[in-house]
Formats: C-alpha cells, sequence, structure tokens
C-alpha cells in the first residue's frame, strides 16, 4: 500500500480526513521558526565566546584584576561531586598542562569556532553539539565572578540550554521531501521544546515591565525614565544624543509604549489568534531595535530578538512557496464561524489595549502645541493589587498553552503509520514531553519572584526542583532597567595616575565615557565588562566594588594585560614607558552636552574624590587588599614552558591581540556574511549538477491520463486499478 502518496503536497484529491490531520500540521509550522532560533542561538554564542576571549589575560590571567586559578581549588572531594558543585569542564586544565585561565582561553576559542561552525553548517545544529556550546559558557560562567554576573550571561544560558532541547538529535530529510512528505515526515515532538523559547520571552518581558513598577522608581511613574536614560545607560550611542534631546512628551508617551508593550502585550504570546501572535512579535521587535540603536548592550538586544522567533510561522515567513495555495477554500459554516469570531477577537483585544492606555495614562492630544499628554492615573497599591490578581492566572495561561501543545504533539502521533515508527515517537514523545514539563516547573519558581505571594503558593515540589538545578542556570529571574539611575546626572569614576602626587594625568577608557570631546562608541555585539563594572562602581563607595583595589594594585605595577583592557593601543596609554607611582579615582557628573556644542559631545561637573591616593605598600591599599581577600599567597600553577597546546594558545593571542574586539567581532560577522553569499550562490549550482538531479532529469515524462484527472472523471475503460477499487470501496 502507498500510504505517503495520499499526503505528498501536489495537486492530488485528499481524503476529508487528511484536511483535519493539514490543518492541525499547519497549527504545529514552526520548522523554519525553529532553524532561525537555533542559528540565532549560535550566533549569540559566537559573539559572546568571541568578546569574552578578548578580555581574558586582563580580567582571569595570573595577572588580571580576579585571576581564575583562585576560584578553582580541590577541596578533597570526589571528582564527580566536585564538577556537580562547580560545573565547570575547567577543572580538566591541569590535565593538559594549562593553568585555568589559559584552560578558559582554550574553552572560548573552542566555542567561538563550534558556534561559527554551526551558524554556517545545517548538519552541526545538533543537540549535542548545542549541550558543548552551553557547557562551554556555563564552564565560563563559574569562573567569571563579577564580571560576568550579568543578566543576560544568565539568560544567555538558559536560552542555550533550551537550544539542546529544539535541536534535532538526527537531521531532517532535505527541503523538498519535508514539503512533499508533510505531516507524514514530521516528528510528533518537533515543535513541543520550542514553547518553552515563548515562555522565556514571556517571562523576560513581563517581569521587566513589572518591576519598573514595583521598585517604586519616582521616574518609571512619573513617566520621565527616558528623559534620563539615554545619558545615563552605561555604553550609550551616539544616536543616544539625538534620542536625549527629542522632546519630552515624546519621551513620556515613549515610557507609555514601553509599558504597554512589556506588560499587556506578552500574554498574546499565547492566544490562538495568530494575528495578534504576530503583532506582539513585530512589538517586540521593535524596541530592541531601538534599544540596539541608543545603546550599547552587546549581545543582550540580538539574544531577545532569537527568542521573538518563537512567535513567528512556517506560513509568515513563506517557507513553502506556493505549498498552500493549491488547497481548496472551504465555505463550510464551522469555518466561517471560526473566522468571524477570530475577527471579533482582533478587534476586541486592539480596542481593549488602546482604551486601556488612553485610560490608565491619560493620554491626552493638544492640538494647540501638537503634543500627547500622559500621566499615570493609578496608584502603588492599586497596582500591587492588580499583580496580586494577574500573576497566578498568567502561569494558569502557561499551563493551557503548555497543554494545548502536548495535546497537538499527541495528534500528530495519532497520525503516524507503522507500529515500530509508532513506538519510537512515543518514546521520543516521552521524554520531549517529561522535559518541557519539567523545565515549566522550574521556571515558575523565578517567575513568581515578580509577586511574593504566588511565590509562596506555588507547588513545593517546583521549589525543591528548582533548589536541585539552580547552579546550572536553567532558569533564572528577569528583571532588566528596575531603578534610573543617574537621575541628577550619570556618576562617572575617572582614574589619575601621577609621578610625584602633585601633578596628575587623567587614565582614559576605550569605551566608557572619559574625554567629553570623544563621541560615543558603537561596540555592539562586544561587551567591554571592565568598563561595565567601572558604570556599577560609580554608583557606590569604592568598598561596594572590592574588584576596583585590585584594578589600582594592577595599575601600579604596570600589568600589561590589565592595560589592554583599558587602552589596546598600549602608546595611548598615558604611563606606559613606566607605571605611575601613584593612582586615585575621581567622582564626576556627566551629561550630554546640549545642541550647538560644536566637537562636544558631554559637560562634567566634579563630585567628590572616589579612591585615595595610594601607592606600592600604602598601608591604606594594603589594608583594603587584606579587607577583600585580594591578597593571593598561593603562587601560580606551575605550568611547563615546552607545552605545545600552551605555544599555541600564545601564538593565537599574538595575532588577535593587536585587533581591537568589536573590530574582531564584525570581522567574524562579515566573515558569515560572506560565506552566505557564496552558500546562496552556489546553491543553484549545487542543486542542478547533484546525482538526483540528474536522475529527474533523464526519467521519461509521465503519460497524462490518470492521476488527478482520474480521481475527477468518470470510472473508464482507461481507469487505474486504485481508482477501481476505491469506486468499489465508495459502494
Amino acid at each position: 500500500m502507498r500510504r505517503p502518496a495520499e499526503w505528498a503536497g501536489g495537486g492530488a484529491r485528499r481524503p476529508a480526513r487528511s484536511v483535519l490531520v493539514g490543518s492541525i500540521a499547519d497549527m504545529a509550522g514552526s520548522r523554519v521558526p525553529r532553524q532561525l532560533f537555533l542559528q540565532g542561538v549560535a550566533a549569540v554564542f559566537m559573539f559572546a565566546f568571541a568578546s569574552l576571549y578578548t578580555q581574558i589575560p586582563g580580567l582571569y590571567g595570573p595577572e588580571g584584576i580576579l585571576p581564575a586559578r583562585k576560584t578553582l581549588r580541590p577541596q578533597g572531594k570526589g571528582r564527580w561531586q566536585q564538577l556537580w558543585e562547580t560545573p565547570t569542564l575547567l577543572w580538566e586544565a591541569p590535565r593538559l598542562g594549562l593553568d585555568t585561565a589559559q584552560g578558559l582561553e582554550l574553552l572560548t576559542l573552542l566555542g567561538t569556532v563550534l558556534a561559527l561552525g554551526t551558524l554556517l553548517l545545517n548538519s552541526l545544529r545538533h543537540s549535542l553539539i548545542y549541550f558543548l556550546l552551553w557547557a562551554a559558557y556555563l564552564s565560563a560562567y563559574q569562573v567569571g565572578q563579577v564580571f560576568l554576573y550579568f543578566q543576560w550571561d544568565s539568560l544567555l544560558l538558559e536560552t542555550g540550554f533550551l537550544a539542546v532541547l529544539v535541536a534535532p538529535l538526527r537531521q531532517p530529510p532535505n527541503r523538498k521531501q519535508a514539503s512533499q512528505g508533510g505531516l507524514a515526515e514530521a516528528s510528533p515532538h518537533e515543535g513541543l521544546p520550542f514553547w518553552l523559547v515563548r515562555w522565556l520571552l514571556f517571562r523576560l518581558m513581563f517581569a521587566s515591565g513589572v518591576v519598573k513598577l514595583t521598585s517604586r522608581c519616582p521616574t518609571w511613574w512619573g513617566l520621565t525614565a527616558l528623559t534620563y536614560h539615554y545619558e545615563t545607560q552605561c555604553l550609550p550611542t551616539p544616536a543616544a544624543w539625538f534620542a536625549h534631546h527629542l522632546p519630552v512628551w515624546l519621551h513620556r508617551l515613549s515610557v507609555v509604549a514601553t509599558f504597554l508593550i512589556e506588560i499587556a502585550v506578552p500574554p498574546l504570546f499565547f492566544v490562538p489568534v495568530r494575528h495578534l501572535r504576530l503583532a506582539a512579535f513585530y512589538a517586540q521587535a521593535l524596541l530592541q531595535v531601538l534599544i540596539i540603536v541608543t545603546g550599547n548592550y552587546n549581545f543582550f538586544n540580538l539574544l531577545t530578538l532569537v527568542l521573538t522567533t518563537s512567535l513567528l510561522d512556517d506560513d509568515h515567513l513563506s517557507a513553502e512557496p506556493g505549498l498552500n495555495h493549491h488547497k481548496k477554500i472551504t465555505t463550510s459554516w464551522p469555518k466561517a464561524l471560526l473566522t468571524i469570531l477570530s475577527l471579533l477577537l482582533k478587534l476586541a483585544t486592539c480596542g481593549l489595549l488602546a482604551y486601556g492606555t488612553v485610560y490608565y495614562f491619560d493620554l491626552e492630544v493638544d492640538w494647540q502645541q501638537y503634543t500627547i499628554r500622559s500621566r499615570t492615573t493609578f496608584t502603588f497599591h492599586q497596582f500591587s493589587q492588580w499583580l496580586k490578581m494577574v500573576t497566578l492566572p498568567t502561569v494558569w495561561l502557561g499551563v493551557a498553552s503548555l497543554a494545548w501543545e502536548l495535546l497537538k504533539a499527541l495528534w500528530r502521533w495519532t497520525q503516524l503509520r507503522g507500529w515500530l515508527r509508532k513506538f519510537y515517537a512515543a518514546v521520543q514523545l516521552s521524554i520531549s514531553g517529561t522535559a518541557v514539563v519539567t523545565l515549566f516547573l522550574i521556571s515558575l519558581v523565578p517567575y513568581s519572584y515578580v509577586e511574593p505571594g504566588t511565590h509562596g503558593r506555588l507547588w513545593t515540589p517546583a521549589h525543591r526542583l528548582f533548589g536541585a538545578v539552580e547552579h546550572l542556570q536553567l532558569a533564572n529571574s528577569y528583571g532588566l532597567f528596575r531603578r534610573m539611575t543617574g537621575v541628577g546626572g550619570r556618576p562617572e569614576v575617572v582614574l589619575e595616575g601621577s609621578y610625584d602626587g602633585h601633578h596628575w594625568t587623567e587614565i582614559e577608557f576605550m569605551y566608557k565615557p572619559g574625554n567629553v570631546s570623544r563621541p560615543p562608541p558603537v561596540l555592539v555585539p562586544h561587551q567591554p565588562r571592565l568598563d561595565w563594572q567601572m558604570w556599577f562602581a560609580a554608583l557606590g563607595p569604592h568598598t561596594h566594588s572590592p574588584w576596583f583595589t585590585n584594578l589600582v594594585l594592577c595599575l601600579l605595577q604596570g600589568k600589561e594585560p590589565v592595560i589592554h583592557l583599558i587602552q589596546n593601543n598600549v602608546t595611548m596609554y598615558p604611563f606606559h614607558k613606566q607605571p605611575p607611582t601613584y593612582i586615585r579615582a575621581q567622582r564626576y557628573k556627566y551629561w550630554f552636552s546640549p545642541p550647538g556644542k560644536q566637537g562636544q559631545w558631554w559637560r562634567r561637573q566634579w563630585v567628590e574624590e572616589f579612591f585615595p591616593p595610594v601607592s606600592l605598600g600604602d598601608p591604606t591599599l594594603e589594608m583594603l587588599l587584606r579587607q577583600f581577600g585580594l591578597q593571593d599567597k598561593s603562587p601560580p600553577r606551575a605550568r611547563s614552558p615546552n607545552n605545545s597546546l600552551s605555544q599555541a594558545l600564545n601564538w593565537i593571542r599574538m595575532q588577535l591581540s593587536p585587533l581591537e574586539p568589536p573590530t574582531l567581532l564584525w570581522g567574524l560577522l562579515g566573515a558569515v556574511a560572506a560565506v552566505r553569499v557564496m552558500q546562496a550562490m552556489l546553491a543553484p549550482w549545487s542543486l542542478q549538477s547533484s546525482p538526483l538531479a540528474r536522475r529527474e532529469k533523464h526519467k521519461p515524462a509521465p503519460k497524462k491520463d490518470s492521476g488527478a484527472a482520474s480521481d475527477q472523471a468518470a470510472p473508464g475503460p482507461n481507469s487505474s486499478t486504485s481508482s477501481s477499487r476505491i469506486t468499489r470501496r465508495k459502494k
């Protein structure tokens, strides 16, 4: 029996039962979005590994600010227990003759190359490859200390683990077979883990919107946050200067739009009406693109854009153009009723969002001044009561959506033919379904942090599951831009060095604000982690940032790896010939310069001394080093100078060190683009020269008789045998 032919995507008429099955398959059409997601995750891993690699000697090397070897000290525990408690592959670095920092270099290099290959080669988009990428970044995270404790690092680890589940264990058939095979070629569990990506996107955006109001930050409540954000963010771009000088009423309206996109829109991720889901996608994508244009947030917004692929489907991306055009339009009353209900739901949702925005933010058009006035009309107590009311229902919304995905997967499983294939698919579906449900339960714990009452009412086993795997970063809590800092001017720490203690010279960083005449840089997707931590250090006293004392010590000692973090071109460092005798730090406040100031991007004002003048052997410096436990008496692990792997790593470092990190990352991006263009140009030629294409070319043309025509014509003497059998069954 040739059952698969009945499901082919050609022009042959299909049985009525297949129409229902086809509609179920269309609802699960996420093959192309999944591929985009996997490619996007690989690209972000490539950027993250390459960016971190350029900074390892200065951050974690033996002469770095926080040497990585201090974090991995054997404590007499068993090998596997030690690996479980501190899950990092760097425990094995000594077996290769490398110290911890060189092991980290090897790990990030391999991660970059593996992610690059995964981005370019479809055959490498395998579950095992993504597991290796995730394990490598988790290994770096374990020794990264404060310089890797950012929300986007946790987000990348959580997303990377989801990619392990989304990626196939075996490569799917080629595109032509997939389009012809339809449901018969698809595994029932394929799209199930991809739902977790949508759930992660919901948690990220909804929590990021809610914490802005639960923090009681007056700028968010007063809708004035964006009048400060562009100049007070860590590393603004040149476009941020222009955005900062936009009218205040537009800034206030932008805050309203932010609340709408981050709080009101995310529940639409789970609605059954695809046009509402697509509208939610474009809203999220617009927000991320605007953030990328005005701020250097490394790979974070790129990663968020990768998560938004979970809102797309094959039809919207025209994955198989023309595939569904042959289907006969059904005019049955149930379908017409569903179409009307869908339209009413779209109109009701849009109307409700518009009314709620106007009502709760009192939007009013001022026709005389051509502005839109806005203000918050609800109180903190009202918002807290609303949050208590909706947090648990959003959990049940996730439960209902996941249950629907499981039912769709189960339905697809019932359509499989052959007991062996059905058994194999049942095992896959059971494992995948169990993993998805378990990760969903684990994620409920950090998600419920947005509302303490809901957190206390969660199922107890969910808390236990989360506690058991919390150190693996499988699920995390998020809340970006919780409070707006620098309302009275952005605080900035400026380091100064001197040879005599009287004449001081500023030490200017490559990226963070310093020289008021230097324009803000464009760094995406690179993250200069020292510059970021300098921004956090400026928000409080230096004792809140213990690593800063070690930075001062490294500069007094003239440690070249640390100097490279400040100026990649050492000759630009004012003390490159001889280390300074004294180091101190001053706190300034910076503001964007007003329009009309030619050649000046910033203006600044001195505030106070941030770190007192110290020199090598200074009692104050020694006391701070002892207080923060930064005096390391243990010598570095000995490594063989003749180790070929160590020599290879040193050679690679020498070749790449002249390149500035953003240039290196943009070079990788350009190489990917060039290879992609070459692949697109060679694809038609390779397709024509393939053995399958040559066989198709020499295959004799089929006779113009039976097929679709015999299905429509009355049975006659020239009818096929199969057609006559169908006729007999009907009788």
